[in-house]
C-alpha cells in the first residue's frame, strides 16, 4: 500500500515546468505520463504521480512555506545530475548533493523548481 495517490504543486508557466520537469524528474528515472490539456501535466513511474497543475481556482500558483516534494532516486549519481539539471534550467540551490546525518547512508539534494515550489531527491544506498 502507497501512503499516498499523489502530490501536486502549482506552476503559472506550464511550458516552462513542462521542459523543467520533463528533464530534472527524467535523470531520476521518471516521466511524462500524460498532459491535462493547459491546466498540467503528470509524472511517474506507475502510482503514486506527480502532477503539476495550473490552480484550479485561477489564481496565482503560491509556494507552500514548509513544503518539500522529495524524490527516491536510484543511486547518487541520479541526484547528482538531477540537481546539476535543475540549476542549469534556472532552479535555485537549496542544498548541494551530499551526504545528509538523519538517516544512515542518506543522499541528498535540494531545489526550487521555477515557481519556487522546493524540491528534494533522496538516495539511501551506500556510496
Amino acid at each position: 500500500m502507497t501512503v499516498y495517490t499523489h502530490v501536486t504543486v502549482g506552476t503559472n508557466d506550464l511550458a516552462k515546468a513542462r521542459a523543467f520537469y520533463d528533464d530534472v524528474l527524467g535523470k531520476l528515472g521518471l516521466k511524462r505520463l500524460a498532459d491535462l490539456g493547459e491546466n498540467g501535466s503528470i509524472w511517474g513511474v506507475d502510482a503514486p504521480s506527480f502532477f503539476v497543475l495550473k490552480p484550479a481556482n485561477g489564481k496565482p500558483a503560491t509556494v507552500g512555506n514548509g513544503v518539500t516534494v522529495s524524490f527516491e532516486a536510484a543511486d547518487r549519481s541520479a541526484i547528482d545530475a538531477a540537481h546539476r539539471a535543475a540549476l542549469s534550467l534556472g532552479g535555485q540551490d537549496e542544498g548541494a548533493p551530499g551526504p545528509r546525518n538523519w538517516k544512515e547512508n542518506a543522499y541528498a539534494a535540494y531545489f526550487r523548481d521555477l515557481d519556487g515550489n522546493k524540491v528534494a531527491a533522496y538516495c539511501f544506498k551506500p556510496a
